[in-house]
């Protein structure tokens, strides 16, 4: 929602978590359009790695502390994003789905103002 307050076009994938990975891959070029992805995993938290390992973009990666078993109210999956070996992923805090929203709109203002701005010209 933060991101649409913004002004930013959302597009949301739900259930699409690594326990049937198929549903995943089903929205590969979703993902591939993206120029920046917000990823909201519980459990072990291993969903942001195997999406920064899919695409090109930046991927912000949001641990929840809900869960079941040994999630430990999200510090399971903060602690599995935090060591990811997939580049490119960024982690905020658990439940910090307003930080990431607002990370990923900082990232998009840049990634505009960069296009707009004339390469630099040597004199």
């Amino acid at each position: 929602m933060t991101a649409e307050l913004s002004g930013f076009g959302v597009q949301r994938l739900w259930d699409v978590g690594v326990a049937g990975i198929h549903r995943l891959l089903s929205h590969r070029h979703l993902l591939a359009q993206a120029d920046v992805l917000i990823v909201v995993a519980g459990m072990e938290g291993a969903l942001p790695s195997v999406v920064a390992g899919l695409v090109d973009c930046p991927v912000i990666a949001v641990p929840t502390s809900i869960g079941y078993g040994a999630s430990f109210q999200g510090l399971a999956p903060l602690l599995t994003m935090l060591n990811s070996c997939a580049p490119g992923i960024g982690v905020v805090n658990i439940d910090n789905g307003f930080g990431a929203a607002v990370l990923a709109g900082q990232i998009l203002r840049l990634g505009e103002k960069l296009r707009q701005t004339p390469p630099y010209q040597s004199g």
